[in-house]
């Protein structure tokens, strides 16, 4: 049996962003050390951990040298090499397990290992030529979206093909990448469930939280989604049978469209915490960062009870297009807390922050935080 890593320990991070500050501040406050390990320096992690490296990820020397000083690895950005993780696993537990990752960095292997173990997926073809595009889009129909394989986030490397005039200029964005062309879904709503796994195999989960995007964003989440029993259950039941298939230690969020007739069909994975769980960090008993926590270590999980109704807005870097957004006017909201990630240059689409609010009730927590973040 593994050992149960326990405070004092350190803990390594590969990644460096606002996931993995999150999580570094609840492994201070654990009584953990981190460590943290990307490419870039002056990080939203590397703000709060013990130690920082920076070395590209194809750097094995330097992933050997940070898995050596760590008692146990795990991931804020899934988008690593496979060398990467099998280095680090030489030296120290790694998780989840780097297949977790390989299977969830990439869109093909992603819906493949779903689809063949009978997890709803939307319908799919493998492109990789012109040719094989037009035959899929005859084979789904259109439109349909074609996404490239690999490496993509927040509707970056996507497009939707509307009619077969739109074939050629589609297949021109993907640069010759490998591609996944799927049926368009006319769906309901979007969804998601945010699940940790241990050591042990405990299971443990946030309930379904709605989701809503704008320029393929999340822009709010809102949890306690209103939806039928049977089809909670049903988006709860999947999740643990993926988490379970995966053999994930660690946390992993699915997301879910719902179809127009009622039908869960999965759209991606993301093998660590998840934006629209960040609401947890303020709501919950045990937020998605400590579970994380918790589980890579080998305690037992913690109670994932929400507190009170609430909701949370991302803070991209669109506000920031007039100056320095108005913080203290959001904040005479008092049921609003602030998160910034420190990062030093605010763009266009680049999540900066969130906020979270609460409320009476989830649409209430909503308004409220609509509210507060239009006062910015």
């Amino acid at each position: 049996m593994s050992r149960v890593i326990l405070p004092g320990a350190t803990i390594g991070v590969l990644g460096s962003g606002q996931l993995g500050r999150m999580f570094a501040v609840a492994a201070r406050r654990m009584g953990y050390r981190v460590h943290t390990f990307s490419p870039a320096e002056d990080t939203p992690t590397g703000h709060l951990a013990d130690r920082e490296v920076m070395a590209p990820y194809d750097d094995l020397d330097a992933v050997a040298d940070f898995a050596r000083r760590v008692d146990v690895v795990t991931f804020e950005f899934e988008n690593v090499l496979s060398a990467t993780t099998d280095c680090a696993a030489s030296h120290a537990p790694v998780r989840p397990a780097g297949v977790v990752l390989q299977v969830c960095q990439h869109r093909l292997r992603e819906k493949t290992f779903l689809r063949d173990r009978g997890f709803p997926v939307t319908p799919f073809r493998s492109v990789s030529s012109p040719e094989q595009l037009s035959r899929a889009a005859s084979e789904l129909g259109l439109p349909a979206v074609l996404k490239t394989a690999g490496f993509g986030y927040d509707g970056k490397g996507q497009t939707v093909i509307r009619d077969r005039d739109g074939l050629e200029a589609a297949w021109a964005r993907m640069d010759g990448a490998q591609a996944v062309l799927e049926a368009f879904v006319p769906f309901q709503r979007e969804v998601s469930v945010i699940a940790a796994r241990g050591l042990n195999g405990e299971f443990a989960h946030w309930g379904v939280v709605e989701n809503e995007h704008r320029d393929h964003i999340l822009d709010v989440s809102t949890p306690e989604a209103p939806l039928s029993a049977a089809l909670h259950d049903q988006a709860i039941d999947v999740t643990r049978g993926i988490v379970e298939a995966l053999d994930v230690v660690g946390v992993l969020c699915v997301e879910f469209f719902i179809g127009p007739h009622d039908d869960l069909l999965v759209n991606e994975l993301a093998p660590r915490p998840h934006n629209s769980g960040h609401f947890t960090f303020d709501a919950s008993i045990t937020s998605q960062f400590e579970q994380q926590l918790r589980a890579v270590c080998g305690l037992p999980l913690g109670s994932t009870e929400l507190l009170r109704p609430a909701s949370m807005v991302n803070l991209l870097g669109d506000l920031w297009s007039d100056g320095e957004p108005d913080w203290a006017a959001a904040l005479t909201i008092p049921d609003v807390k602030l998160h910034l990630y420190g990062k030093a240059e605010a763009r266009r689409g680049r999540k900066m922050g969130h906020m979270v609010a609460f409320g009476n009730s989830r649409e209430d927590a909503r308004e409220r935080a609509l509210t507060a973040r239009g006062l910015l």
